[in-house]
């Protein structure tokens, strides 16, 4: 498929476009030139405030009327008196009135006369004075809307989609909630960009996958690109729980009451087997990347264990085949938003990036880096591409060493085999710690010290063959970063952040509305290892991904785990370690059997996205592995463990 040209396109729109805008909205300079930046000349404290109720035209409560979802309007009244159409941004949520958005938990708040007083996030009181809308949309079965929530399905989808069709005048609304009074969108251009965090930004991946006119652009910050793997990895639980049990937790009251044959729907198409099903096919916007139109920045943390990277890169990759714009940024951090880890430059940046997709300027933001990566703990750097040019896949292999379980890595091939039994109560961090260290439970590989860095920048996949002992069987594969540094503390309650007591503004505050949130500064540890990136996979999958089998004990298996995607670089001096293992606590769920397996060394490997591929890996590890001179055991950050809840 050819790269779109949409840069191009838009350049030639924003010139006659900027020719309409009123003097008031423009700078000085911007009298004798195009704008660069769009100003905040409009009032915050005056601006329109209102409600409309979107017809979905789904009945998902079975009650005989087709849904309305309730959408919360913040505009500029100066642009609607001007005649002016403004562009809108839009984050539809679940979270509105349950739980609360942003790292100080905000929810919805309204007047008197059931118009929005306090809008969750910064967005609103920065982007209306700007000249933008912002439309926060209660997703179907939440706070004011009808419907019923299915966990990113059909219903959570067209929640939103049909919001952008409002907007672009194809769709129904209403002034209130069950009434017949039409509501029309007469004061947009129907240009509309989507944002959000975790099942916000989920959404918005959902939407896009639509192909949706009117949506120009998403930003989805640590958001799922495929359900399945929210809730599995190849077959392995990655938790108790299913999307019945988060239906649930946001369900309002009225979808409680009324959502019961919903809520079955859902524990019958996602059984606990892992096996897929067309519940999934449907919760997997991956295959209809194809059908992106809109431009796509994408933010995700690299420690994210919540919504984990393997989202990101899978959906990274498929735009990127399908000649989508885009742009990334990847943190340091857990589940947080960039508003909280890289709040100035985050603000600077999405600012830029609106005024080019939603108002056409050319700002110059499409011919900057593509990707912003954190290196350590707020310090960044830049790639023109990401992955960078010159990533090619190395083969790395295992082989047995002098000690059981405590082997080597490199590019020649193993022989022999290792073992261990797997212990669920014991996690990545523990095998880490002692990866020199010979131990039941888990299998390390180790290179000797670098002799130059190495970048790792993409998504790894290792392929094991594993003899088991019982009829079930869990597998994890982990490469370590074996060395000191300072990181962001991923595995404390703030994923690393601080959240601090003094306040930053940004954007116009009104009584009900303030554009003051809490500050933050990087919660670091020092640490001897950095865990890079992990997979996990039921044994019993190996012949198929979407369905597993009984094992036959004693017999051997070929698997392949997809590891999250990552970018790293493993310094001079340090080592890198390959560890396969069962049970990653907290991180997956056990089997039902507690086995022993054995690796068969030739027929293991590690394919790895380096920056200049196995070349780059050969100058780095000159000679044989070098074998620790004592073991020793390894501080690392605390146990990892997550939450059941994308937000």
């Amino acid at each position: 498929m050819p790269i779109r040209t949409r840069f191009t396109t838009w350049r030639t729109f924003a010139t006659a476009a900027i020719a309409l805008l009123p003097a008031a909205f423009l700078t000085p300079a911007a009298a004798h030139s195009a704008p660069r930046e769009s100003q905040p000349v409009y009032s915050y404290e005056n601006a329109v405030r209102e409600a409309v109720w979107v017809d979905t035209g789904l009945d998902g409560d079975g009650d005989g009327k087709t849904d309305r979802v309730a959408v919360d309007i913040v505009r500029p009244r100066e642009a609607a008196q001007q005649g002016r159409k403004v562009p809108v941004i839009m984050d539809a949520s679940p979270y509105y009135s349950c739980c609360g958005r942003g790292n100080e938990g905000q929810k919805k708040t309204y007047d008197a006369n059931g118009d929005v007083a306090q809008m969750p996030l910064f967005y609103d009181n920065y982007f209306v004075p700007r000249g933008y809308a912002f439309v926060g949309v209660d997703l179907a079965g939440t706070n004011r809307s009808d419907g019923c929530v299915d966990v990113g399905g059909r219903s959570d989808i067209r929640s939103a989609k049909a919001v952008v069709d409002w907007l672009g005048g194809r769709a129904k609304a209403y002034t209130t909630r069950t009434g017949t009074v039409r509501a029309k969108a007469t004061w947009t251009n129907g240009t509309t960009g989507m944002i959000g965090k975790s099942w916000d930004g989920t959404i918005a991946n959902g939407v896009a996958a639509t192909g949706v006119e009117g949506l120009k652009t998403v930003v989805p910050i640590s958001a799922i690109s495929s359900w399945y793997d929210y809730y599995f990895a190849k077959g392995a639980p990655l938790y108790d729980s299913g999307p019945d049990w988060l239906s649930d937790y946001v369900d309002s009251p009225d979808a409680r009451a009324k959502c019961a044959a919903v809520q079955q729907k859902l524990v019958d198409g996602a059984p606990r087997t892992g096996d897929w099903t067309p519940l999934w096919t449907e919760r997997d916007y991956v295959k209809d990347a194809g059908r992106v139109q809109a431009s796509v920045f994408l933010i995700h943390g690299l420690q994210d264990l919540n919504v984990r990277t393997k989202h990101f890169g899978q959906w990274w990759d498929a735009l990127a085949k399908n000649g989508v714009e885009r742009k990334i940024w990847l943190s340091q951090t857990g589940h947080v938003d960039p508003f909280d880890f890289r709040r100035a430059a985050w603000v600077d940046t999405l600012h830029r990036w609106f005024d080019h997709e939603l108002l056409g300027y050319d700002n110059g933001i499409d011919r900057e880096p593509m990707a912003d990566i954190e290196r350590h703990p707020d310090q960044w750097v830049t790639s023109t591409v990401w992955p960078p040019s010159g990533t090619r896949t190395a083969t790395l292999r295992p082989a047995a060493g002098s000690q059981p379980g405590v082997g080597t890595l490199g590019l020649s091939g193993g022989t022999g085999t290792e073992t261990f039994t797997d212990n669920p109560q014991l996690s990545e961090t523990d095998w880490a710690a002692q990866i020199d260290t010979p131990t039941r439970d888990k299998a390390g590989f180790v290179t000797g010290p670098l002799a130059r860095d190495v970048r790792l920048s993409g998504s790894s996949k290792v392929t094991v063959t594993a003899t088991p002992t019982t009829a079930t069987a869990h597998l994890s594969a982990v490469l370590v970063d074996l060395g000191p540094d300072t990181i962001r503390d991923y595995a404390a309650s703030g994923e690393g952040i601080t959240t601090l007591t003094d306040r930053t503004c940004w954007g116009a505050s009104t009584a009900g509305d303030s554009a003051c949130f809490k500050a933050t500064r990087a919660k670091t540890a020092d640490v001897d290892y950095t865990v890079v990136s992990r997979g996990w996979a039921d044994l019993g999958n190996h012949a198929s991904d979407g369905k597993g089998v009984p094992l036959t004990p004693g017999k051997a298996y070929t698997i392949t785990l997809d590891l999250a995607a990552s970018d790293h670089v493993v310094p001079k001096g340090h080592r890198l370690a390959l560890i396969v293992a069962g049970t990653d606590k907290d991180l997956i769920d056990p089997p039902a059997d507690t086995p022993t397996l054995t690796l068969d060394l030739s027929r293991t490997s590690a394919r790895v996205p380096l920056v200049g591929g196995a070349a780059a890996f050969a100058r780095a590890t000159p000679g044989s592995p070098a074998a620790p001179s004592e073991a020793t055991v390894l501080d690392g950050v605390r146990a990892p463990h997550t939450q059941r809840v994308p937000r």
